[in-house]
């Protein structure tokens, strides 16, 4: 979609949303906002053009459609778009704040991906998810348009997200079809036909379906194991009741369920029950589950908690490169948001580190070349096992991390670390990625908030985590069984894998 098509979609939004904000900012504030948000990406955003696109076009064309004023949603639309168009993962999924769209009209039924297709969910009388229709589960078309070509338009916040990760929160979005028709500018109807197709793809059936209002829309789909912990804060994992749950052994196979990555100091009792259930299983289990599906993130400290027992004390590995925006030299609080995240400049590293390191940049081909006027020197993420060993003993068993498309920040960065290390394998689907150091900005007169990354964060093979993320060396999709709950698919086969090895 072009910028001006764009532009006046969401003008035609604004209109159909019969409860929206009553705020309105004359264009002398929009110009102020702007010229705020430009300096912000001009200084200190890593990732402002290099991707090629650039925003000053965007930000001129949008001043040149408004006449005195526009609506706060309006303009929230505009700055969320266009920063997603940067391709900053963490500015896109924290979406801009401050604005309120207030939508009314849905699709009744729930959205759910699967090999590319979408499922229809709906509850049975036991109040269970289960197919609308068993016969024709799939969705082929929307009002006669192809599924596939509606979703590339009803998502533009995550338009540089890796392809299944845009899939699945598109998928979910299908739901929200005002906005979803305000985005293909069309008139919203009363009913939508949705075209059903049996599972080969060949025969049809067509259904007209009401919109409903808020308090009959279903809950976007969710797996299981997200919905189980989706309303656990980070401090309730210093909780005994809710640690237990997430550790077990079965058929001599470990499995740790990690659904966020939580700071050391906001949950040592979980940290403490890493440690006591990795020596308890030693000896007593032949391979280790860690899953992290689903974990939306926090800080490095269960990763590095976790490289104590999961690298050969005898290894080194470069396992994260990163370049910081800012004042060059980097000023120490820059330095410190980097050594909080284990990531230090050579001059840093020990002799042993850097020797390695020095042979790594030999073969490292970054997807881009900064400009070292704007971004520091290298940072090295490493793993040095001989200094992890101090701490504790090496688990020389064969290691899986579970992860998929909603796996993301720090828990990407987590499943990227690990890949390609000895004994390790990383299984399911590519990972959201995104390591960004980010940092919250406001803008003065909308009061409209969001984030921006204001680091490069490479990995080992030269891709930056946002917009790639990491591909699994075992994949592993969900099936219907799993999309309905009945099983954990992704685990149960994960598990035969490991007992037929």
């Amino acid at each position: 979609m072009n910028l001006k098509i764009l532009i006046i979609t969401i003008f035609n939004l604004c209109s159909i949303f019969s409860n929206a904000q009553n705020k309105w900012l004359t264009k002398k504030q929009v110009v102020e906002d702007i010229e705020f948000l430009r300096k912000i990406l001009n200084e200190k955003s890593s990732y402002a053009y290099l991707n090629g696109y650039d925003f000053n076009v965007d930000f001129q064309n949008y001043l040149k459609m408004i006449k005195d004023s526009t609506r706060l949603e309006n303009f929230g639309l505009f700055v969320t778009n266009t920063l997603a168009k940067i391709g900053d993962r963490h500015s896109s999924l924290s979406t801009i704040r401050g604005y309120d769209l207030n939508e009314d009209f849905f699709l009744p039924f729930a959205y759910a991906p699967i090999n590319n297709k979408v499922l229809v969910l709906n509850y049975n009388q036991n109040k269970e998810l289960a197919l609308l229709n068993s016969k024709f589960p799939y969705v082929k078309k929307i009002d006669g348009m192809d599924i596939n070509n509606f979703l590339k338009k009803i998502r533009p916040e995550d338009i540089k997200a890796p392809k299944e990760t845009y899939f699945t929160l598109a998928v979910r979005d299908i739901r929200d079809i005002q906005k979803n028709y305000m985005l293909l500018e069309k008139s919203l109807p009363k009913k939508i036909k949705l075209t059903l197709s049996n599972p080969t793809f060949k025969k049809d059936t067509v259904m007209a379906v009401s919109i409903v209002d808020k308090s009959k829309r279903l809950r976007p789909w969710d797996e299981k194991f997200e919905v189980d912990y989706l309303f656990i804060k980070d401090e309730d994992y210093n909780k005994p009741e809710i640690i237990e749950n997430l550790f077990s052994i079965k058929d001599n196979i470990a499995y740790i369920k990690i659904p966020e990555m939580v700071n050391k100091d906001e949950a040592p009792l979980l940290f403490d029950k890493v440690n006591s259930f990795m020596k308890s299983i030693q000896y007593d289990s032949e391979a280790l589950i860690i899953d992290v599906r689903a974990n939306s993130g926090g800080t490095r400290d269960l990763l590095y908690e976790f490289a104590k027992y999961l690298v050969h004390p005898d290894s080194v590995y470069v396992v994260n490169i990163t370049k910081q925006r800012g004042p060059i030299p980097l000023p120490e609080d820059y330095k410190k948001t980097l050594h909080n995240r284990f990531l230090y400049s050579f001059s840093e590293l020990d002799k042993r580190e850097q020797k390695v390191v020095t042979e790594f940049l030999k073969t490292f081909n970054p997807i881009y070349e900064l400009d070292n006027k704007k971004y520091s020197n290298y940072y090295f993420g490493l793993l040095n096992g001989q200094k992890l060993a101090k701490k504790s003993f090496y688990y020389n068993k064969p290691v899986y991390i579970l992860a998929n498309e909603k796996t993301f920040s720090a828990a990407s960065v987590f499943v990227s670390v690990f890949k390609g290390i000895e004994n390790i394998k990383i299984v399911g689907n590519t990972t959201d990625g995104s390591s960004g150091n980010s940092e919250w900005f406001d803008l003065p007169n909308s009061k409209l908030f969001g984030k921006i990354s204001t680091m490069v964060s490479f990995q080992n093979n030269g891709k930056t985590l946002d917009g790639y993320g990491t591909e699994p060396d075992i994949r592993i999709e969900r099936d219907i069984n799993q999309v309905l709950w009945h099983t954990d698919t992704q685990l149960e086969k994960l598990r035969d894998i490991i007992l037929n090895e």
